[in-house]
């Protein structure tokens, strides 16, 4: 996510050439978030992830599988999850060649970001201190969990 200029707290993510912050989202099949996690952009996806669930270890205590992208591959991510949660790690990798292919069960944590877009506030992040995007991340999944019922 990128940021303007007045925030406090950024880094700078090489790869995805962003300057910023990063969301960590653990969401179940349906897209509702169980654990969010933001930190700067200088923080890998693997490590924002295993931050985030540890900090929200009890609320994923029923995790059966852990689906992920090609962003978090590696024995050791995968060892520490099956220490953390006691629950396999699973990659969705993209089929070969360079055509679009919907990859099944992919698409569920990024409708999660696309809801996310949706509020104004958190197009970009104008917050000054993580905390404070992660009190907007979570105020939009309460607007959006009203807004089902």
């Amino acid at each position: 996510m990128k940021n303007t200029d007045t925030a406090e707290e950024k880094g700078y993510d090489g790869g995805k050439l962003v300057s910023g912050m990063k969301r960590h989202l653990a969401v179940d099949t349906q897209g509702l978030p169980h654990a969010i996690h933001i930190t700067t952009a200088n923080v890998t996806d693997r490590a924002g992830a295993l931050a985030a669930f540890s900090r929200h270890k009890p609320r994923l205590s029923e995790v059966k599988k852990v689906l992920t992208d090609g962003g978090y591959t590696g024995e050791t991510f995968a060892e520490r999850v099956q220490e953390m949660l006691g629950c396999p790690v699973e990659i969705a990798t993209r089929r070969a060649g360079h055509t679009f292919a919907i990859i099944p069960k992919r698409w569920v944590v990024e409708r999660s970001f696309a809801w996310l877009d949706k509020c104004r506030r958190l197009w970009n992040n104008c917050e000054h201190k993580l905390h404070t995007s992660l009190n907007m991340v979570v105020l939009a999944f309460l607007v959006i969990g009203l807004k089902r019922l």
